[in-house]
């Protein structure tokens, strides 16, 4: 049962407002990655216009973020170039693989997801699943 302010009459408004719903979740963990990872309740830069600059790039970062774990967990098996440029795949697979030869082929996008939470301390366990926010977000604080 959904609880919603909006008149619903017909089957396509029941659709509508239930696809509203579901997004909701997402926005949530948008809002969350941009609260703990990006700290943007903890900046103090005094003037408007630097908050504003602020928070234009935290934004940025807490998409890709929340992008890079959505996509690693829904689209596993794509090549790691939807998100990544060239260098910076290269540059993951060599510093995990400790190779300073990169492959010719790009990685999975699952495969790069959890190279990059293995930087940020997630074990990668069959158990431990796909990393998630957190520790994405804890790499871009250690890179």
């Amino acid at each position: 049962m959904l609880i919603t302010t909006v008149e619903v009459n017909d089957k396509e408004t029941v659709e509508r407002v239930v696809n509203w719903y579901v997004k909701r979740w997402g926005i949530e963990i948008y809002h969350k990655t941009l609260k703990s990872g990006c700290k943007i309740e903890e900046r103090q830069l005094g003037n408007a216009e630097r908050i504003e600059n602020c928070l234009a790039i935290d934004l940025i970062v807490a998409w890709r973020v929340y992008y890079l774990t959505k996509l690693g967990r829904e689209v596993p098996e794509l090549p790691c170039t939807v998100f990544f440029e060239d260098s910076e795949w290269k540059a993951l697979v060599c510093y995990h693989t400790e190779n300073s030869n990169p492959p010719e082929n790009p990685p999975t996008l699952k495969e790069a997801v959890l190279m990059v939470g293995k930087l940020a301390g997630h074990l990668g366990r069959k158990s431990d699943g796909m990393p998630g926010i957190k520790n994405v977000e804890r790499f871009t604080k250690i890179r």
